[in-house]
């Protein structure tokens, strides 16, 4: 699909330049004039409202700057209007792209809340020292997170995240202290 000539949307972007976050994926076309139907990949679903021009990565891998001229909700789901996209064929061309923000863009979180790739791929050490593993994912069914740390030996360990059993999430550092107890690692 293209911008309209002349528009700011129409350039296009490498995906090296800078790291993008997925908050959506479009998948399909909505209504007939070029209205997309996306699945929402945030938690803060609000952003919509605020966002002007939305970094789209087709499934070609091209991204793009396209201009956003509307957004609302329909059934858990959140209905998107480009600008210079206005027919079914031109947003079929967007079926199944992702819509990334930067790390600049990112809501802010409160005061010992991560979000779960900032703490995938930290190293997770013992108040000794111990070497456990890295974070391959953060698992949240219930109560607390669980974080899936991977040891050398390719085991998983599930540790609770919370602030009783980790005790320093240096996301800079990529790493994470824990005091686990007892029999905690050998489950």
């Amino acid at each position: 699909m293209s911008a309209p000539p002349g528009s700011p949307a129409a350039s296009s972007e490498s995906a090296a330049a800078e790291e993008l976050i997925s908050i959506a994926r479009i998948v399909r076309p909505q209504g007939r004039r070029g209205e997309v139907i996306a699945e929402l990949l945030t938690d803060f679903p609000e952003r919509f409202a605020k966002l002007d021009v939305a970094l789209v990565k087709l499934s070609s891998g091209q991204i793009s700057r396209l201009r956003l001229e509307t957004s609302w909700f329909h059934q858990g789901r959140i209905v998107l209007k480009f600008a210079g996209c206005d027919s079914i064929s031109q947003a079929e061309e967007l079926r199944d792209a992702q819509l990334f923000v930067t790390r600049e863009q990112l809501v802010e979180l409160p005061l010992d809340t991560y979000y779960d790739f900032d703490l995938v791929d930290c190293e997770v050490v013992t108040t000794g020292g111990e070497l456990i593993g890295r974070v391959t994912d953060v698992q949240r069914y219930g109560a607390a997170p669980l974080l899936a740390v991977q040891d050398e030996e390719r085991r998983e360990h599930l540790i609770p995240f919370v602030l009783s059993i980790c005790l320093e999430i240096d996301i800079s550092r990529k790493r994470i202290t824990v005091n686990p107890p007892e029999g905690l690692l050998e489950l």
